[in-house]
């Protein structure tokens, strides 16, 4: 840049945040909480997976933190890989309309390690995740769907920034060093999306890699490392480099920062997939509910978004016969047929079993996809389903909205459900199970943070 502005977008930010009252708001209480349930339950779920146990043996390094449903004490960067990776990998995790991010899967795993090893307290932590969550949600405003399309995956690249900013408040760092910890972060930010290519692990790790780097950003700023204060601006800033955009507008990312909370409204998913394939399942369950006989179907039609053309419905033969469960968690056609033949889209029914049943891939191989010009992704998410009988009737739904987002939240009760049922999957019993949820009820309001209960 030929003139360097006098206060750069960081600087504002760190300033907004840093002016915030104390005390968050109710609806960011509730979201911390929500945060932690899930995410500690989405830990347990997948503990014993092979990428977890992967992870887990690349990290085994002593030190002060839990990595959630594994006894023992990890250092900083385990903690925050693992539990980042866990919670991110089954694709259960929490989703914001708007981006999508999973600010979740990254903020939560880095703040917690970093309370862990600081010593702080609940309300630290709770600020922590707060500033982390909103500040990834706000980056969603400035190149709606353009970080997909360089090729880069945003909870990975937003992640850092997020993980960097949530620590950095956690640990009571100055504003000039919360901006050099979002500058260094920018430099550590990565994630590509070829992950989609044969459904191999990489986009599970990218939230873990995010929370570790994010730590390390935050903690290099504490110790007097700088990094650009124009990282969002400048000529060769973030948006230049993940969304090949110079012309940056700020105005929304910026207004009403520690006022107005977008992250209050983030979703919680009702299923182990990915997040705008909800809404199509819904839609596919509705039908069946309403006596629809999936043995009779020709064809099934969806008018669906651009921006999720190249992640959820191509190269359409691969998405109708995916190789393996991962790859069916990035596959609307295998979405809707399992919506279809066993009513949900759980944990167990995205297992090699399940995606390899020819009755499954069968219906998949029906489905294909219309371009929606006028569909209003990524500000919300849709489903539609037009289906065509060997008899010549056709049925068609439509859902305006994802279930566990905005327009119908999920209730905490609904969430400690889903974690109890995360932990049984797991391989915990009822009374862990009950004593990981008391612990993770009180962690906001601890003066004194013990996640004892949550190693085992």
């Amino acid at each position: 840049m030929k003139n360097l502005p006098n206060i750069s977008i960081s600087e504002q930010m760190a300033l907004a945040f840093a002016n915030m009252p104390p005390e968050l708001p109710k609806s960011m209480q509730i979201l911390c909480d929500s945060l932690l349930i899930d995410v500690a339950g989405l830990c347990v779920a997948a503990r014993n997976t092979d990428y977890v146990q992967a992870t887990f043996r690349a990290s085994d390094e002593s030190g002060d933190c839990v990595i959630i449903g594994h006894q023992g004490r990890f250092n900083v960067a385990a903690a925050a890989l693992v539990n980042g990776t866990a919670t991110h990998g089954e694709d259960y995790d929490d989703t914001y309309e708007g981006g999508p991010i999973h600010a979740g899967a990254v903020i939560v795993p880095a703040v917690l390690a970093a309370a862990q090893k600081h010593h702080l307290t609940g309300a630290d932590v709770a600020r922590g995740i707060a500033v982390g969550s909103e500040l990834m949600c706000r980056l969603c405003s400035v190149a709606p769907k353009l970080v997909h399309k360089a090729g880069f995956h945003p909870t990975a690249v937003f992640g850092a920034l997020g993980a960097a900013a949530g620590v950095a408040s956690a640990l009571k760092l100055s504003n000039a060093q919360w901006v050099n910890a979002l500058g260094i972060a920018g430099s550590m930010a990565s994630g590509i999306i070829e992950y989609l290519a044969e459904g191999t692990w990489t986009k599970r790790m990218h939230p873990g890699w995010a929370a570790q780097s994010g730590y390390r950003a935050a903690r290099m700023a504490q110790e007097g490392f700088t990094g650009p204060r124009t990282l969002f601006e400048g000529d060769h800033g973030f948006f230049h480099a993940f969304a090949n955009l110079d012309e940056c507008q700020f105005s929304e990312m910026l207004d009403g920062v520690g006022v107005t909370w977008l992250s209050a409204e983030m979703a919680f998913k009702p299923y182990a997939c990915g997040t705008m394939a909800h809404p199509f399942i819904d839609c596919a369950r509705k039908l069946v509910s309403e006596g629809l006989n999936p043995n009779e179907i020709e064809s099934i039609v969806c008018n669906t978004a651009e921006g999720i053309v190249h992640r959820l419905w191509e190269p359409l033969a691969l998405k109708q016969n995916p190789p393996n469960g991962y790859a069916a968690k990035f596959s609307i056609p295998y979405a809707i047929a399992v919506g279809m033949l066993r009513n949900n889209a759980g944990l167990n029914d995205y297992e090699e079993h399940v995606v390899h049943d020819p009755l499954v891939r069968s219906l998949a191989s029906k489905v294909r996809y219309h371009i929606d010009p006028t569909n209003p992704y990524p500000k919300q998410f849709t489903g539609h389903l037009r289906v065509t009988l060997k008899n010549g009737d056709v049925l068609e739904v439509s859902q305006g909205h994802f279930r566990g987002g905005r327009d119908e939240p999920m209730s905490i009760a609904s969430l400690e459900e889903k974690f109890l049922a995360n932990c049984e999957y797991g391989g915990w019993s009822k009374s862990d199970a009950i004593e990981g949820l008391a612990c993770l009820r009180g962690i906001c309001k601890s003066s004194v943070l013990d996640l004892s209960s949550l190693a085992k």
